[in-house]
């Protein structure tokens, strides 16, 4: 048996100090320490090391786990799925099964991306025309008219077609 000498007790404070704390984890992802814990408890990450007081710390490849997941969140999937995703390799029976079935998932979540970015981008460009009339009635004091008779406005009236938000939001009712 081999006492451990000071290089070794440096060589693991070395290793520990590129492991990250749970703290860190959370504030690297801006996410929380109560989400973090969450996604251990649920298996999705795994500490390298566990220190005193119970303390885990993380490989920077479980920090880059946690961006992903937070960003397959901000997608919508559920976290059944997500965990499905990340065990797809080792449930295969084979590479090529891991790939097929990898590859069919993401599929999926692409063109679930693509229709999310499509409906945000048309509704990027819609709230944008709606502060542009906005800013058309924001030198208003037309009291007479302000709030029931908007679109009996001058500038309503000249605007043309709006956006839905704006006949929405400004209560315009044409």
């Amino acid at each position: 048996m081999r006492l451990p000498d000071s290089r070794d007790a440096a060589s693991r404070e070395d290793c520990r100090r590129r492991l990250l704390t749970t703290g860190e984890m959370a504030r690297l992802t801006n996410s929380t320490l109560r989400t973090v814990r969450f996604y251990e408890e649920e298996g999705l990450l795994k500490p390298a090391e566990r220190i005193d007081g119970g303390h885990r710390l993380f490989s920077a490849t479980e920090l880059e786990k946690l961006k992903l997941v937070g960003e397959l969140r901000l997608l919508g999937l559920p976290l059944e799925e997500i965990k499905e995703l990340l065990e797809a390799k080792r449930r295969a029976s084979s590479g090529g099964a891991a790939a097929r079935a990898l590859e069919q998932r993401l599929n999926e979540y692409s063109t679930k991306v693509d229709a999310r970015i499509e409906a945000l981008t048309r509704l990027r460009d819609e709230l944008g025309g709606t502060r542009k009339m906005l800013q058309r009635c924001e030198s208003c004091t037309d009291n007479h008219l302000f709030p029931e008779s908007c679109a009996e406005c001058r500038t309503m009236k000249d605007a043309g077609a709006l956006p839905p938000a704006a006949t929405i939001l400004w209560d315009l009712r044409r």
